[in-house]
């Protein structure tokens, strides 16, 4: 089931970002007294009741506002409501119900989400006498919390994580493979997904950031039907001046979490940046298949090493995803189009794989006869017995008689083994190591 997405929104002042930051346990957001001090959405991974979600933290919403700075930040807030699958509505219990809460609450009531209004700064066990006037919002039972100091946030994340959709619900969708092309700006992602199409079903221009939205496209490949996910382009936040490109980030974020393989798409004539690490590492963190796409090829003056040459550096920077394939293409000339899908394909099924436990065993035994596991005081570790126990990605568990003399070069040189042994290109693959009598708890 892909993480559930949560929206804290208001207006400016109200604790969004203490309340933010208390969830999540760091501090990730700046927290002044200034109204508007947020001004780029921040997000980050929660967990409450041993279910994740993604939370997220936005500018406060200021209704009606000229100010240039609030109405943006009033749009980056409308882009997360339409995000997220629960609205968490901060309003300022010392201050009480103001006009300004009454428009927030009917913009909320027009989503049709689960909005859930909480009112922040009830510092003391005792309910301020202007409580019960948020009742007017039309929201149902107001929440009370002091995000400060940790009042009540138990009781609320309880109410929110019963509001995710269920596992079933989430069964329901279909199993078609979901791919999401994502990378910088202006590296050719949309114009990508027109060739596949076959029709200009997408905004094309050489203006960054001109993709506001993240768009589903079916389509029939080889008999099979994909869904693409076309994504705004992701871009450091030092480069963020227009608001298009600021507001998508979450959009970007969103695809990602919901997709099967990710296309990281780099630019040919720029090589990987700083930017295509940071957007790699964000499909990588999730677990998700990962096929790198390098466009513009036919603007690369070559001779016969320049391929091989660029594939290196490739790896040099990316290595953290050495395990993902690269392709490299020309959308305008539509060269290797097609070996972009069927590498999509192979890593969609790569992702899903499950290796018969003692086929797995056998490659282990094997592995360690090769390669000697390591000793610490002479205690030499033992692995007594592997299984796979996930997909999507691959997750094995080990038994071994020592969680500790697991050195991480060893499990490195044994995912390399797996990898030869069964073919897990294109996806992360994730250890779990646990010593005799401990359960399992996946």
């Amino acid at each position: 089931m892909n993480k559930p997405i949560v929206a804290i929104v208001g207006r400016p002042n109200v604790g969004k970002s203490t309340f933010f930051n208390k969830v999540l346990g760091k501090r990730l957001s700046i927290v002044e007294d200034t109204p508007g001090v947020t001004r780029d959405r921040i997000y980050g991974e929660a967990e409450w009741r041993g279910i994740p979600f993604i939370l997220i933290d936005t500018g406060g919403i200021e209704p009606g506002t000229d100010d240039i700075i609030l109405a943006q930040i009033r749009e980056q807030a409308e882009i997360a409501i339409e995000t997220a699958h629960v609205i968490l509505f901060l309003v300022d219990g010392k201050e009480g119900l103001t006009s300004s809460d009454r428009e927030v609450a009917s913009i909320l009531m027009r989503t049709g989400k689960k909005v859930v209004l909480v009112v922040n700064k009830v510092d003391t066990g005792a309910l301020p006498d202007h409580f019960y006037d948020f009742y007017e919002l039309g929201l149902g039972e107001p929440v009370a919390v002091s995000a400060a100091n940790m009042l009540g946030l138990g009781d609320l994340l309880d109410i929110v994580v019963d509001n995710f959709p269920s596992a079933a619900e989430d069964d329901e969708e279909d199993d078609r493979v979901k791919i999401a092309v994502i990378g910088k700006p202006n590296v050719g992602k949309s114009s990508f997904i027109n060739t596949m199409l076959g029709e200009n079903r997408l905004i094309v221009s050489d203006i960054p950031g001109t993709t506001r939205d993240s768009v589903d496209s079916p389509f029939l490949w080889r008999g099979e039907e994909y869904v693409l996910i076309d994504t705004a382009g992701i871009r450091r936040k030092s480069k963020v001046t227009g608001d298009i490109e600021r507001y998508s980030v979450i959009r970007a974020i969103s695809a990602i979490e919901r997709s099967d393989v990710c296309l990281v798409m780099i630019d040919a004539t720029e090589g990987v940046t700083e930017q295509d690490k940071k957007i790699a590492g964000i499909a990588h963190e999730e677990g998700k298949g990962i096929v790198i796409v390098v466009n513009k090829w036919d603007l690369i003056e070559k001779d016969t090493h320049t391929m091989d040459e660029y594939r290196k550096d490739i790896q040099k920077e990316l290595v953290f995803i050495s395990y993902a394939p690269i392709v490299f293409i020309s959308v305008l000339q539509q060269q290797r189009l097609d070996r972009v899908m069927e590498l999509a394909k192979a890593v969609s099924e790569n992702r899903a794989k499950r290796i018969p436990t003692g086929q797995l065993n056998s490659l282990i035994i094997d592995a360690t006869m090769m390669r000697q596991p390591p000793s610490d005081k002479g205690k030499r570790l033992k692995i007594y017995y592997a299984a796979q126990i996930g997909v999507k990605p691959p997750l094995f568990s080990f038994q071994v008689n020592s969680r500790e003399l697991m050195h991480f070069s060893y499990s490195r040189y044994l995912e390399n083994k797996i990898r030869e042994g069964f073919d897990f290109q294109g996806t992360s693959i994730k250890f779990v190591f646990r010593e005799k009598g401990e359960k399992e708890d996946v």
